[in-house]
């Protein structure tokens, strides 16, 4: 059985690890998270940069601790326990906001793929946790008429979430990509239903949809 001091400086060892996520995090979103920035980022906790490994097995497992607390912030500011149509511009302006980051996620994405990697479940998890909750909302929209049911929602998910990365890694090479918008001229074509039996609230007009009313929005069109 562990000792009240055991288990004191336990708590106290995790309170300081999530202390260097959340710093870590600050500073790669502006700074990136090569050169100096673990020194910035051991500077703000008040600690050598050495230290900072004693929290973790190594810089990889830092930098994925990062990535997944990136993701939980994007659902705290869509107001979300899950990713969804709606929220996936907003998701992607606060990408922009975040260079650093984004950065992070495509050099991270793109060398994880190696089952040995300190990443690879971390993304692995990732793209089947989002790839659900999109097709769960797809599936939700197509029984409302609101996207075309010719396709199965976990298809028209994946496509989503594929032009969701690809627009950022064009944005990360031309600053001038807008991401958010990308993704909303996606959803009105590809997800746009085939017939013209769609309910007549749900903005559909037969040739595009109404103001306001684009299927990023959570239900149907503004009041």
């Amino acid at each position: 059985m562990s000792t009240p001091r055991a288990r004191g400086q336990y708590a106290k060892g995790a309170e300081r690890r999530e202390q260097i996520i959340q710093t870590a995090t600050d500073v790669f979103a502006t700074e990136g998270f090569e050169g100096t920035a673990l020194k910035r980022v051991a500077e703000r906790v008040g600690v050598k940069e050495a230290t900072l490994f004693h929290y973790f097995k190594g810089k990889q497992e830092l930098l994925t601790a990062v990535l997944a607390e990136r993701d939980r912030r994007s659902l705290a500011v869509g107001g979300e326990s899950e990713v969804g149509l709606s929220i996936m511009p907003g998701i992607a302006e606060r990408n922009r906001n975040e260079p650093g980051l984004t950065t992070l996620y495509a050099v991270a994405s793109a060398t994880a793929n190696d089952p040995g990697h300190a990443s690879h479940m971390y993304f692995k998890e990732r793209y089947e946790t989002v790839v659900r909750d999109v097709a769960v909302d797809i599936e939700r929209r197509q029984k409302a008429g609101e996207v075309r049911t010719d396709v199965g929602a976990e298809a028209l998910a994946r496509l989503v979430v594929a032009a969701f990365d690809g627009l950022q890694l064009q944005w990360l090479y031309d600053k001038s990509v807008d991401m958010a918008e990308g993704l909303t001229q996606l959803v009105e074509v590809l997800l746009a239903p085939t017939h013209p039996t769609v309910s007549l609230d749900s903005g559909w007009s037969g040739t595009g949809w109404q103001d306001g009313c684009r299927p990023f929005r959570p239900r149907g069109c503004d009041s």
